[in-house]
C-alpha cells in the first residue's frame, strides 16, 4: 500500500493513482471501447455485432451481416476517429471488420 499523505486529494485523483499503480488502464480501455462502440454505432449496427475485441492498438469487430461489414469498411477512418474522440485519447489505430 502507498504511504498515506496529509494532502487532500479528490476521488478522481485517487482512482487514477490506483489504476496507474495496479496497471489497470489497458483493461479499462477494452471495456470503454465496447461501450463507445455501442453508443456511437446505435442499435442498428449493435444488433449485428457479435464480438468486439481490442488487442494492442487494433479493434476487431465481428459482424453477422456481410452487407453491413462492407458498408462499414468504407468509413473505417471516420469510425476510428469517432471512437477515439469518444474515449478522449488515441486507443485505436486500426479497425478490422470480420
Amino acid at each position: 500500500m502507498a504511504k498515506r499523505t496529509k494532502d487532500n486529494l479528490s476521488i478522481s485523483e485517487l482512482l487514477q493513482e490506483f489504476v496507474d499503480t495496479n496497471k489497470l488502464q489497458t483493461g479499462l480501455d477494452k471495456v470503454n471501447v465496447r461501450d463507445a462502440w455501442a453508443q456511437m454505432m446505435g442499435n442498428g449496427v449493435n444488433n449485428y455485432t457479435t464480438a468486439i475485441q481490442l488487442e494492442r492498438e487494433t479493434l476487431y469487430v465481428q459482424l453477422s451481416s456481410s452487407v453491413l461489414r462492407e458498408e462499414l469498411s468504407y468509413g473505417k477512418e471516420k469510425i476510428i476517429t469517432m471512437l477515439n474522440e469518444s474515449l478522449g485519447k488515441d486507443v485505436i489505430k486500426k479497425l478490422v471488420l470480420r
